[in-house]
């Protein structure tokens, strides 16, 4: 008889529930120990038990309908107005809350997608972002329809303005920059993209998810700091995420507006529905009243002051980070990074075998390609764990160094692959990558990654990287 894997067909106790979950919760990372270099941003239990009373006294309210709700308009408008001020003029600037970074840029891919169509129904809509630049473009082109356009990147690793502008034609609807990028943590040349968005009366996003809750608070404290916001005319929309350097719970996004034309234009209405008529300001309908009060609480809780210290000391961590990696030899950091977030690499060692080691020691470091390097993002909990990831990575690089099977095995997954692009049709490639999972270690989420990395880095053709993603995500969901 085959097993019935459903949990909820017996009714049970509170506390049965809350023992299962605190079983479950065991398997987790140990991000309260500084482990996560991404994913996690923790300020401490004080804030933490803020956000969760704030966000039970509205867990059911439904911000859907501003009318029924008024608490929950009054703390997203302050909330809106708030980061506004940040980047500019907040009685000029409009915007919303939403519940992340993707949501935030999706909006702004729409708005201008529309307000270039209302002024052209004919083109046929581009959009060129930077090589760097989040996923979360390319998702709103799949979504949206909008042929997305990659730039370069120059030897700083932001992107290269003029090939950017060779890129742009009267199909183009949005140009894009990132303050800073994920990636390495390099603000793009976002005064030069503004003066050619309005030479060219194009709109330009800037994705400031990482950075609008950073970048503000550095140039307050007197850190050099590259303009980026809505002082320079050419900007029509930004975005900035609260639950990353902002600290408040998941999921809270900020997307603003040059004015209120263009928010206009985020808008979904239907005025057809035999249900009455349906207006949304984002892609979500109902949305949770507690997200809203949670980042309202946290927001009240800091101030303005206490984000200032919070950044000083981060940025102070994050450097120390810095020095520390550029004092390993087999080690370099990416970029000059004036942020909070960085990534390094090697061409002594293989990265990948150094992230599986770190790995092995429980932490959570994400891998990048192109150059292959290790990424860290450096939140306010790792002021107390510098010492401990530092001697961790140093003996990681040691290890890497040593010879192990493991390490030839990966060598001679790269050297095949290597060769077999070279002489074998593209199918035949295909086919040898469809169990690449398997290399790395099994089903779902590898243990192993480097000789999944070390393949990537070898191929060609970024559909088979795509189909070998696929795989990850299908074995994960099974």
């Amino acid at each position: 008889m085959k097993e019935d894997k459903r949990i909820f067909q017996n009714k049970r106790s509170q506390e049965e529930v809350l023992r299962e979950l605190n079983i479950l919760k065991k398997q987790d990372l140990d991000w309260k120990r500084g482990r996560a270099f991404s994913m996690v941003y923790y300020l401490g239990e004080e804030a933490q038990e803020l956000s969760a009373q704030a966000y039970k006294m509205f867990m059911i309210e439904n911000a859907l309908n501003p009318g029924a709700f008024k608490s929950l308009k009054k703390m997203e408008k302050d909330i809106v107005y708030t980061v506004a001020s940040l980047m500019g003029d907040p009685d000029i600037l409009k915007g919303s809350f939403t519940s992340g970074g993707t949501e935030s840029i999706l909006l702004a891919v729409k708005s201008a997608r529309d307000y270039a169509l209302k002024k052209n129904p004919r083109i046929v809509p581009e959009m060129v972002i930077p090589l760097s630049a989040h996923p979360a473009f390319d998702k709103a082109g799949h979504y949206f329809g909008i042929k997305v356009i990659h730039a370069p990147l120059n030897e700083h690793y932001q992107v290269d303005v003029d090939k950017l502008k060779a890129l742009v034609n009267s199909n183009t609807v949005m140009l894009v920059g990132s303050a800073p990028s994920y990636p390495h943590g390099m603000i793009d040349p976002i005064q030069k993209l503004a003066e050619f968005a309005m030479e060219k009366n194009l709109w330009l996003h800037v994705d400031a998810c990482v950075g609008g809750m950073i970048l503000p608070f550095m140039e307050m404290l007197g850190y050099e700091v590259p303009e980026f916001d809505f002082r320079l005319e050419g900007v029509s929309s930004m975005s900035v995420d609260l639950h990353k350097y902002g600290y408040v719970s998941k999921g809270a996004s900020v997307v603003l507006y040059k004015n209120k034309q263009l928010k206009r234009y985020q808008y979904f209405v239907y005025g057809g529905w035999n249900g009455g008529l349906y207006g949304s300001s984002g892609i979500l309908g109902t949305r949770s009243g507690g997200n809203i009060a949670a980042a309202w609480a946290l927001m009240n809780y800091i101030g303005i002051e206490g984000y200032k210290e919070i950044v000083k000391t981060v940025v102070e961590t994050t450097r120390k980070f810095i020095q520390a990696i550029q004092e390993i030899p087999e080690l370099k950091i990416i970029g000059n990074p004036i942020t909070t977030v960085f990534a390094f690499t090697s061409d002594k060692v293989d990265i990948y075998e150094v992230a599986d080691e770190l790995s092995e020691k429980g932490w959570l470091i994400d891998r990048q390609q192109n150059p292959p390097s290790l990424h860290l993002t450096v939140n306010h909990i790792h002021k107390d764990y510098v010492q401990d990831f530092i001697q961790d990575l140093k003996e990681a690089v040691k290890k890497s160094k040593q010879f192990k099977m493991a390490h030839l095995t990966n060598s001679v997954v790269k050297n095949v692959t290597k060769t077999a692009v070279k002489i074998l049709p593209e199918r035949v490639v295909s086919k040898i990558t469809e169990n690449v999972t398997k290399l790395a270690g099994g089903n779902g989420l590898p243990k192993k990654t480097a000789p999944m990395y070390g393949m990537i880095a070898q191929l060609n053709n970024q559909k088979d990287i795509e189909e070998m993603i696929l795989d990850i995500l299908e074995s994960i969901d099974e």
